[in-house]
């Protein structure tokens, strides 16, 4: 995780780009006059409402909304004869 320092006159001219910087997974420690004073970093995912959660899973693509046709499933992957038993045991005996 990236972690910047600003004092507190370059983080109130540049707010947007650094609140930008946090959604990426940034950190930044605010100064003044040198010295640490607060701290500016992403909203734990367990402080989110659950509405909230679902709708940023829906954003990413990983949950589908409710009433929407689900994506069809790509075509398996052509594997030669007895591949997958061969790969599914060879794990197994690791």
């Amino acid at each position: 995780m990236r972690t910047g320092r600003a004092g507190v006159r370059e983080a109130r001219a540049r707010l947007s780009h650094l609140i930008r910087d946090v959604q990426r997974g940034g950190q930044w420690v605010i100064t003044q006059h040198g010295k640490p004073i607060a701290r500016l970093v992403p909203v734990g995912e367990e402080s989110l409402s659950l509405e909230e959660r679902i709708r940023r899973l829906e954003e990413a693509g990983v949950l589908e909304p409710l009433g929407q046709a689900p994506h069809p499933l790509p075509p398996p992957l052509p594997l030669g004869k007895n591949l997958a038993q061969r790969w599914l045991r060879e794990d197994r005996d690791r």
